[in-house]
């Protein structure tokens, strides 16, 4: 059972670092000296390929005209293993990850590897086997002050038999990533292929949509956006762009309104609303409607509140989204305030492990930390009808805090 323990834990490092635990200064455990190296790709092979054929044929009578072209163009381009850079070019709503998963499907249910990874870890979740860019290729997080990152890939490792063998690799919403992680890409493949054509003979297909977020870069002027997208990249001109216009979304709902703002977004996106001396725009007529206020704001999303908090379906279909926590927790207040019952409130309670790291952490200083993915410090919240509000304990990963 510790052998096995061991042989887990190297498997999530070698994902994760590349790394053996012997080059992090643990126990080796008792494994075959190739296994290391190969889970990576037997992950990528280990697919039910009945399953996935099974699905392929229920779902690809689905595809309209414009993303049959698309997914027929890059099969053929798998199928005589020609390789080529491809950009789809797909607006919103229009059916790319449906595209994309056939297309991996496809390729997955012949027995062949296809690599799905994104910009991000939301768009990596909806790719069956989708990992991040920067977990799978290793690459450096400060790509923008970096002038030559590398991707950290040996050639013995199992991610780089996986770029060796496989038929495609699929980057969503690639338009967030810096150019700098597409020139390496392109280094790494020949390196790994051992041929020199544009990134190493493999199949690259960007997904994304260039009128959406762009490279962010800390403390940056438009222009260093600008020249990190991947546009200001010189393989650019080598790519293939295919696109996809039709928005499936707004005909499967048969919602005229709905049809109405999309176009209004694609006007903006395509930068066809005038703009003043500030480089400001006004919102077309009928938009959106504007709330005067943040209490009528709230009462625009939340009408009635009172009377449907207790249908979970009816608050699933309403959101507020706000540009910063404050505001966020200012508004979760007013609308607690309207919800009927009694408040019960929770503050965090911290204790310092190391005593002499007392007047280092004060507890207003403690208090005042909002830390990402926790609860705040002051916690108010109204238990419902048959509901009971349970304590919880939360250690931080810190040997200096701990929170109750």
């Amino acid at each position: 059972m510790y052998n096995e323990v061991l042989i887990l834990v190297e498997d999530l490092c070698l994902s994760i670092a590349n790394k053996a635990l012997t080059q992090l200064g643990m126990i080796a455990p008792n494994r075959n000296i190739h296994d290391i190296f190969n889970k990576e790709l037997e992950r990528e092979q280990q697919y039910d390929r009945n399953a996935l054929s099974a699905y392929l044929q229920a779902n690809e009578p689905f595809l309209n005209t414009e993303q049959k072209r698309v997914y027929d163009t890059i099969m053929h381009a798998v199928n005589t293993g020609s390789g080529g850079f491809y950009f789809l070019d797909a607006l919103g709503g229009t059916g790319k990850t449906f595209v994309m998963s056939l297309i991996l499907d496809n390729i997955r249910a012949n027995g062949f590897i296809a690599l799905a990874i994104a910009s991000s870890g939301i768009a990596a979740t909806l790719l069956e086997g989708g990992c991040t860019a920067h977990s799978a290729l290793k690459l450096p997080l400060n790509l923008q002050v970096n002038e030559e990152p590398t991707c950290n890939i040996s050639k013995r490792s199992g991610m780089a038999r996986v770029l060796q063998q496989c038929n495609i690799i699929i980057w969503d919403e690639c338009t967030m990533a810096h150019k700098k992680s597409l020139e390496e890409l392109n280094r790494t493949l020949k390196d790994l292929r051992e041929n020199q054509r544009l990134f190493g003979n493999a199949l690259i297909l960007l997904t994304g949509d260039f009128r959406q977020t762009l490279p962010v870069i800390p403390r940056s002027t438009p222009a260093d956006e600008l020249n990190a997208c991947l546009k200001a990249s010189n393989f650019w001109r080598y790519v293939t762009k295919l696109t996809l216009n039709t928005n499936v979304r707004v005909q499967l709902q048969n919602d005229s309104s709905a049809e109405v703002f999309s176009k209004q977004l694609l006007q903006i996106g395509n930068g066809r609303i005038p703009i003043d001396n500030n480089g400001l725009f006004k919102f077309p007529d009928h938009f959106c409607q504007i709330a005067e206020s943040r209490a009528d704001l709230v009462q625009k999303v939340f009408p009635d509140i009172t009377q449907n908090y207790k249908n979970h379906n009816w608050l699933s279909e309403r959101a507020i989204l706000a540009g910063t926590n404050k505001d966020v927790n200012e508004i979760n207040a007013d609308i607690l305030d309207k919800i009927p019952g009694d408040t019960v409130v929770y503050r965090s309670v911290y204790t310092i492990i190391d005593q002499d790291q007392v007047v280092n952490y004060p507890t207003e200083f403690l208090n005042s930390l909002d830390i990402s993915g926790f609860p705040p410090h002051y916690l108010q919240l109204k238990p419902t009808p048959n509901q009971k509000l349970v304590k919880f304990v939360v250690k931080m990963n810190s040997n200096e805090v701990r929170t109750n």
